[in-house]
């Protein structure tokens, strides 16, 4: 477990005493997507910013492998959503549900 940036078990038992887990589960997972569509969207300007080789016979580009390296090296985002509502920082509400359906 010394790999995580935080024990899945802990979030789960400290999530499990406020009620439904499912319901931080479900707003955990929202947060993973957004935290990843950041994580993209910054790899894609980064690449954006290289130009490519044309030529193949030149090898690797350097600076590819690099950036690659340095997001290789992030947690997931699953962890850093966990890490969030562990922390206090992520919070949900659950819609009420309206009488004029």
């Amino acid at each position: 477990m010394e790999k995580y940036i935080i024990n899945p078990v802990i979030v789960r038992m400290k999530e499990s005493e406020k009620g439904s887990i499912y319901q931080s589960i479900v707003a955990m997972g929202m947060r993973a997507r957004q935290i990843n569509d950041d994580i993209k969207n910054e790899l894609n300007n980064k690449m954006a910013d290289i130009i490519p080789n044309t030529d193949e016979s030149e090898g690797a580009n350097l600076d590819q492998i690099s950036i690659s390296r340095d997001f290789d090296k992030l947690p997931k985002p699953t962890f850093l959503a966990m890490k969030e509502i562990y922390e206090g920082k992520l919070t949900f509400e659950i819609p009420k549900e309206s009488d004029n359906q």
